[in-house]
């Protein structure tokens, strides 16, 4: 049996309090949701004034970084190059501003953020995975 690292509440709320610092530094919007691995969600805030949508694209990128254990840049590339690639099955939402939280080469779970544009998202999603170090 292997022993495989996983995200504790802890830092789930220090990668949430960076995100929220990057959002409300650039007066932004958004909202953010953490999920384990197999994409269940661990923690999700909505800043006031985000629209009610935002909350379930980020969830949609969250689960998808995670499950494929990609950004989901990726993705919305993908179909920019080849748009038939859209039919193709996928977890979830194919638009930038999800990322992987990658620990000791294991994917424990994933950032994704909605409501702004998606360059912005994903800068917010990375200020979480670089506060948990």
């Amino acid at each position: 049996m292997r022993n495989k690292p996983a995200l504790t509440a802890d830092d789930c709320h220090k990668m949430m309090a960076a995100c929220k610092a990057e959002a409300q530094k650039h007066k932004w919007n958004v909202a953010i949701a953490i999920v384990d691995d197999s994409g269940a969600a661990l923690l999700l805030e909505r800043l006031d004034g985000t629209g009610a949508i935002a909350s379930e694209v980020a969830m949609g990128k969250a689960k998808t970084a995670a499950l494929t254990k990609r950004a989901t840049k990726f993705f919305e590339d993908r179909v920019k190059e080849r748009p038939a690639f859209v039919t193709f099955p996928t977890p979830g939402v194919m638009f930038q501003g999800g990322l992987p939280i990658m620990h000791q080469g294991e994917c424990v779970g994933a950032i994704g953020v909605s409501g702004m544009q998606s360059h912005e998202d994903e800068q917010i999603a990375d200020a979480g995975i670089k506060a948990l170090g």
